[in-house]
């Protein structure tokens, strides 16, 4: 064990007031008490919106040129992370390396606490090293009192090399400045358990990833109004929700609708188009292709517009 600097000033550091007396409230009164402090988070996230505007667009930018996003993090901001970027593939259909999740500690660090690897700033550099991080990808560190060397480290490198550099943490950056182009700051305040920032500082920074991701993923074309329209039907429960999107946007029944997902080869996408464009699945393909993907604009070259039936 080795003496650090004192962070005490650190806002997530510092006693919350209304907590004093946590452990003798009833467990009515404590629940409560979190409810209402679990507010704060929503409100941090949203003195974020332009920052995480313009986070989306920068990351939107560089993956259509070929860029892939990185989340760097060490305990429960590098989980967080990990979480946001395993759940990108299913959802959207993107390949795996496209968004990463890297922890300090590795897949270990998941399941046991390996917090004391954050406290090397080349470890950061390393792990990035690791998976040929380049200069046409953007890196969010993420650090809840934006103070972790692991991030930090990985944060200059990137600036060193001209990628997209993101901080995000839950303290104002006039405590913690971090190396960065695009600065989020998600000020949550102290937390009822002093110190534990894997309460409302994790509920927040959980709220910005799924805005970052998801806000991307529509940028580049993987949604169609409000639909997963680049789910691959999978397993059962995906089959079903993409059979809903085929009803309820080209109105086919789930018996006329399953023989065309199965044609599609489980894309939505491509079974939406062969059914709006009465094409088979070559040209839906072609299509696409020429649209980078992107149905809407796919649909409206041929004069179409597909509209819910739930509107």
């Amino acid at each position: 064990m080795k003496p650090s600097e004192d962070r005490g000033h650190l806002s997530t550091e510092q006693s919350n007031p209304r907590s004093t007396e946590m452990d003798v409230l009833c467990t009515a009164d404590l629940v409560q008490l979190f409810i209402d402090e679990d507010c704060k988070a929503l409100s941090a996230v949203e003195g974020a919106s332009g920052a995480l505007t313009a986070a989306v667009e920068a990351v939107a930018l560089r993956l259509k040129r070929g860029g892939r996003l990185f989340y760097i993090g060490a305990g429960t901001s590098g989980r967080l992370g990990v979480l946001d970027a395993a759940e990108c593939p299913p959802t959207f259909c993107s390949p795996p390396e496209l968004v990463q999740g890297v922890l300090a500690g590795g897949a270990p660090a998941l399941l046991r606490s390996s917090e004391g690897l954050e406290d090397l700033e080349s470890a950061g550099v390393d792990d990035l090293k690791a998976r040929q991080f380049a200069e046409d990808d953007c890196l969010v560190g993420i650090a809840a009192g934006g103070t972790t060397p692991y991030v930090r480290g990985a944060l200059q490198y990137a600036l060193d090399m001209n990628a997209l550099a993101i901080a995000m943490a839950c303290v104002p950056t006039e405590q913690a400045p971090m190396p960065c182009q695009i600065d989020i700051r998600l000020v949550t305040g102290p937390e009822l358990l002093t110190g534990s920032t894997r309460l409302k500082a994790g509920t927040a920074t959980k709220m910005a990833l799924n805005i970052i991701s998801t806000g991307v993923m529509v940028r580049l074309g993987k949604v169609y109004g409000n639909r997963m329209v680049d789910v691959a039907a999978s397993n059962s429960k995906l089959v079903d929700r993409s059979l809903r999107i085929l009803r309820d946007l080209v109105g086919l029944s789930r018996e006329e609708g399953l023989p065309l997902l199965i044609e599609a080869k489980g894309s939505v996408k491509r079974a939406l188009l062969m059914a709006a464009g009465s094409m088979n699945l070559q040209e839906a393909d072609t299509l696409l292709t020429k649209h980078d993907g992107n149905l809407r604009l796919a649909l409206q070259s041929l004069g179409l517009k597909l509209e819910s039936a739930h509107r």
